[in-house]
């Protein structure tokens, strides 16, 4: 490509304190712009529906990243181990092991069998909210249910909830295309602390087994073969943190966007068999998850760019879900949306492994919100959480109309 061509792409800047306050306006004018614009030193970034699709299942594509990478993102630490073994940053064959491990616990037989218990759970959080009249949706809602329900599969006990809590909260700064400098201290004393703690787990359900995800993962595998432990507690560290992070997200966003659209509410309260549709809408409008990269493993060429191999795509689901092409008025809410091809669990083999525990506890919530408030209104300014690939709130107070 020559130099004039290269110069004439926009840049995207996941950083860039206007991406970080209104992604949805950036991407708007990425898009007009162009399929392909320019990221970080050696990235690309695809901004369409379309070509985050196909890439997302592309085999010339993969997330297995060299070590040099990781050390570039977080900087030299315990981190950098800890991304080079999760399942996230895995290709074949390492992937499809680790996938196979961990798929019980998450098919759709098993995901519905919990269903009674996460209702249990969701009565448990909003009764005292609905007493009160008001509530903070991520401190009293978003994130406890999604940590409980995660914490029990894994085998969390449930007094330590609220030790493991702040780390967690600090590991998903570590997620990001390339970690802030003022943020990569606290990743790896995370990743260290975290560690540590699931280690000592393992350790004593090696001696105990139970009925959890931890105590499967530890059960030597069908050929016999040696478990690696430190594989294992890095991957159930990742677990954590994947379990409720989309989850809490979607359902703080799904509440921020209703506050704004009473019409939907509306429309909510009174179809509530909308609700797995509405859930679908929420995770399109304001995806927990705005980007995901790619690694190119093969030269590949797309719209007249030629992506070497070595370079990072950048894949923007938060772009590609309002794409005016596939999306009708994709600046507006709408909770009857059909159909809704968002991207915000990915695809192809990286196709989020959490995806049907997601969408079933946000559709208990939202479930249980319909049928009973009148309406949800703010009941005081909301705050964002500083993240670049993650949309999400760190506050959200809301009054409930009772019905």
């Amino acid at each position: 490509m020559s130099p004039t061509r290269r110069s004439a792409l926009p840049r995207f800047d996941s950083h860039d304190p206007a991406v970080l306050a209104d992604p949805y306006s950036v991407y708007r004018r990425l898009r007009a712009h162009g399929p392909v614009c320019r990221g970080g030193t050696g990235q690309w970034v695809l901004t369409r529906h379309a070509d985050v699709t196909a890439c997302l299942a592309d085999p010339r594509l993969g997330t297995e990243y060299p070590v040099e990478y990781h050390r570039m993102s977080v900087g030299e630490g315990p981190a950098v181990s800890f991304f080079s073994r999760i399942l996230l940053d895995r290709d074949p064959p390492h992937h499809t092991r680790l996938r196979k491990a961990m798929h019980p616990a998450f098919r759709p037989a098993a995901v519905r069998a919990l269903s009674g218990r996460i209702g249990a759970m969701v009565d448990a959080l909003l009764e005292p909210a609905f007493d009160r009249g008001h509530c903070d949706v991520v401190e009293d809602l978003a994130f406890p249910l999604p940590v409980s329900v995660v914490c029990e599969l894994l085998g969390i006990p449930a007094a330590d909830r609220e030790l493991v809590r702040p780390h967690a909260v600090d590991l998903a700064r570590g997620f990001g295309l390339v970690v802030a400098e003022p943020d990569r201290a606290a990743t790896h004393t995370a990743v260290t602390w975290l560690r540590d703690y699931i280690g000592d787990l393992a350790a004593e359900r090696l001696r105990s087994p139970g009925d959890d995800v931890l105590s499967h993962l530890l059960a030597p595998p069908g050929d016999g073969g040696p478990v690696d432990l430190g594989e294992v507690v890095d991957n159930v560290v990742f677990l954590f943190f994947a379990g409720f992070e989309t989850t809490m997200n979607l359902i703080a966003n799904g509440v921020a966007a209703l506050l704004d659209a009473p019409d939907q509410q509306r429309v909510l309260r009174e179809s509530p068999g909308l609700v797995p549709s509405a859930v679908e809408e929420f995770l399109r409008f304001d995806a927990p998850i705005q980007a995901v990269a790619r690694l190119v493993r093969e030269p590949m060429s797309l719209h007249g760019h030629t992506f070497r191999a070595g370079r990072l795509l950048v894949l923007l689901l938060g772009s590609a879900n309002r794409d005016e092409r596939v999306f009708a008025d994709p600046g507006r809410l709408d909770v009857t949306r059909s159909p809704n091809p968002h991207v915000s669990f990915g695809g192809g083999a990286h196709f989020c492994l959490g995806a049907a525990l997601a969408r079933l506890e946000g559709r208990i919530v939202f479930d249980r919100l319909a049928r009973r408030c009148r309406g949800l209104v703010p009941a005081g300014a909301p705050e964002r959480r500083r993240t670049t690939s993650f949309r999400s709130l760190s506050r959200l107070p809301v009054t409930f109309l009772p019905a």
